[in-house]
């Protein structure tokens, strides 16, 4: 098979790979592109781990082909933090405790901003329907959904 020359935006940042047609994003952003974050968890799209966004919406990157990504936005868990400073969300997990071995922590953070994005007001049930494509065999949940309503509490007092 041939290599395709894909041109997108990573984190903010233009970015140029090759990558095999048959290729999933996650390959492409852990083996070509070193951005180990995104974690693969089954290959399956069953457990959220390696979740990205892509045009501002949420996907399983094992579930997309890197040659997808032409001309798009993707935002992995390296894009969250600004510089050396935490996303209130990633501040949130860990003054909850709400990771343990950290294979889902990325997939989950990246997922509660999308969930955040549409609505920065969730109850908990709707924090839970949301997050349920993101499983986590350490910690349980609760701690989890602490974290994500604590930081939508934080971050609509920041707009405000």
């Amino acid at each position: 098979m041939s290599k395709t020359h894909v041109t997108t935006t990573i984190n903010g940042d233009a970015v140029e790979y090759l990558c095999e047609p048959d290729q999933s994003m996650l390959e492409v952003l852990r083996d070509n592109l070193e951005l180990t974050g995104t974690k693969e968890g089954c290959a399956t799209g069953d457990c959220g781990a390696c979740s990205v966004s892509l045009d501002g919406r949420l996907v399983c990157s094992c579930l997309v082909l890197g040659v997808e990504a032409e001309g798009k936005q993707i935002e992995t868990i390296e894009g969250i933090a600004n510089g050396s400073e935490l996303h209130p969300i990633q501040q949130k997990f860990l003054e909850n405790a709400a990771l343990q071995c950290g294979i889902c922590t990325p997939g989950f953070i990246v997922a509660t901003k999308a969930l955040l994005a549409k609505n920065p007001d969730p109850t908990e049930e709707e924090a839970r329907y949301f997050l349920a494509g993101n499983l986590c065999r350490c910690t349980g949940y609760d701690k989890i959904i602490r974290a994500v309503l604590d930081a939508a509490a934080e971050m609509r007092g920041a707009a405000s």
